[in-house]
């Protein structure tokens, strides 16, 4: 992983059975109400779909918000159909996407919609509720492949060095921010690491990714030090008489959540110049980019990532050559 100690070479591999797993994880909200009248075409569909995601497929909090408002926005334009779900054609879900694009949303997520539409009727059809899947014949828009922005490792010692480690807070945000650039872990990931899932001794975290999936990610010595400062001289003033699982704490003792951390992060980008942009994900984007120019190979990043696909992760070769283009393009004489 790129801590300041080992930016030079890919970290080795762990074995699974290092880490004991004692902290638990907060259980996921129950979804709100869908907002379109209970009676509306395909609402009741949705709620079995949605209940099957959840039960079946494991999917993390995010995802199952984004099928749910997804979904529910199809419901209410065959509610102003007047379709029912069997009744639904090829016609109607082209006028769906050409209402999404109406509104002014981009490709990508008129792409999302178009997922998750697809999921529904796959898990109707799956489930003998529809004979036949209307969306199978649709093609999605086509996406250009942007290539991520990244933190260039000026930037990234900019950003670790603004936390005041004199205070408790500080404690805590340097060894987030450390952490966050040393296993390129989601923040969703990052708020849920409980106090047991750091293995010091081996330099190892367990990470509880997307749909519960968990993965052993390597820690480089930069982030442990700033752990181990935060536990011995921030973690126990934050948390009171408390005694709660989770590793990072909020000023009252409880888990951090992601918006809070997002301020923390914005808040630091601004003192550190980087405000444009700045988000948790440009950090697990740098985490990447940074191993991949260090020669970590493609499969060790996929697994340290947590992406399913390997496909996913080789955005980060794109961003590798074009690096490479502007540095022929600057020093090459002939260029």
């Amino acid at each position: 992983m790129p801590s300041r100690d080992h930016l030079h070479r890919a970290p080795a591999r762990a074995t699974p059975a290092a880490v004991p797993r004692t902290a638990e994880r907060p259980s996921q909200e129950t979804l709100p109400p869908l907002p379109v009248p209970p009676h509306a075409p395909l609402i009741q569909e949705v709620l079995l779909f949605l209940d099957f995601a959840r039960v079946e497929k494991g999917l993390a909090a995010n995802s199952m918000e984004s099928y749910r408002r997804d979904l529910t926005e199809f419901s209410a334009f065959l509610h102003r159909l007047g379709k029912s779900p069997a009744a639904v054609d090829r016609d109607d879900l082209r006028a769906f996407l050409k209402e999404l694009y109406d509104r002014g949303l981009g490709a990508r997520s008129v792409a999302r919609h178009l997922v998750s539409v697809r999921n529904l009727f796959r898990f109707l059809v799956r489930e003998g509720r529809l004979a036949v899947d209307p969306s199978a014949e649709i093609e999605g828009p086509k996406l250009d492949q942007s290539l991520p922005w990244y933190l260039s490792p000026e930037e990234v010692d900019q950003l670790l060095a603004q936390p005041d480690v004199s205070t408790p807070l500080g404690l805590r945000d340097k060894a987030m921010l450390e952490l966050l650039y040393a296993t390129g872990m989601r923040v969703s990931e990052l708020v849920h690491v409980g106090v047991a899932d750091i293995d010091k001794e081996l330099g190892i975290i367990r990470c509880l990714g997307k749909g519960s999936k968990e993965r052993l990610i390597p820690v480089g010595k930069s982030a442990l030090r700033a752990v181990q400062a935060y536990l011995l001289a921030g973690r126990a003033v934050l948390a009171g008489k408390r005694n709660p699982p989770w590793l990072f704490l909020n000023r009252r003792g409880g888990a951090l959540s992601r918006v809070g951390f997002w301020k923390i992060l914005k808040a630091y980008g601004r003192r550190a110049g980087l405000a444009n942009g700045l988000t948790p994900h440009l950090v697990r984007h740098s985490f990447a980019v940074h191993l991949l120019e260090r020669g970590a190979d493609l499969r060790s990043i996929q697994l340290m990532l947590g992406h399913s696909d390997l496909s996913t992760t080789q955005i980060y070769t794109h961003v590798l050559k074009e690096r490479l283009k502007e540095v022929y393009q600057s020093h090459h004489p002939r260029a």
